[in-house]
């Protein structure tokens, strides 16, 4: 029975320093994965309010030139 927990054991290490080595990988393609998602929030947030106002601005040269028909 020893043997085997002794077996479990180094099994365990190995998994555990298997991910502490992968570790800095890891949290690099999160950072990268995380800076992604912000680029695209920025993005939407900065065309979201940019649309209404080009929308806004047909209507007004409308007006525009039906005053200007009057």
């Amino acid at each position: 029975m020893g043997f085997f927990s002794f077996i479990v054991l180094l099994a365990i290490a190995y998994l555990l320093w298997r991910i502490s080595d992968q570790m800095p990988d890891i949290l690099f393609r999160l950072s990268e994965i995380q800076r992604d998602i912000a680029e695209l929030r920025r993005r939407t947030e900065s065309q979201a309010p940019a649309q209404p106002s080009q929308a806004d601005a047909p209507a007004a040269a409308d007006n525009a030139t039906d005053s200007a028909g009057d």
